[in-house]
């Protein structure tokens, strides 16, 4: 008999789903304001200036946490992504972290500088 997947494994496989295959298909803005669509900041801000830290990590929250892969290479860049996953990882979700490290070496931890 099949067992139910958990929660988190039906989680990850969505997150997987969303994915790009390559951190370079991630080609969104580095500098100035992003405003985020309603399907993606439902609750909150919309506005996001990336030249703020505080901003930008929110804004990279949101898109990992709510964004299809559409969204993800619109909004995400790969340099501020690499750059930022240090700190980011540890603010969005288990499940989301172990599907984009698990799927890109330069994100598992300790790998960063050589990136």
């Amino acid at each position: 008999m099949a067992s139910t997947p958990s929660f988190s494994e039906v989680r990850r496989e969505r997150f997987a789903r969303r994915r790009p295959a390559e951190l370079s298909e991630l080609r969104g803005p580095v500098h100035g304001s992003v405003s985020l669509p309603l399907h993606l900041a439902w609750s909150g801000l919309t506005e996001f200036d990336l030249d703020q830290p505080r901003l930008r990590m929110s804004c990279y929250r949101i898109v990992l946490a709510e964004g299809m892969r559409e969204d993800l290479v619109r909004y995400l860049n790969r340099n501020l992504l690499t750059s930022m996953w240090p700190v980011l990882r540890t603010l969005i979700s288990r499940d989301i972290r172990d599907v984009w490290e698990s799927a890109f070496a330069e994100l598992t931890p300790g790998t960063q500088a050589a990136a």
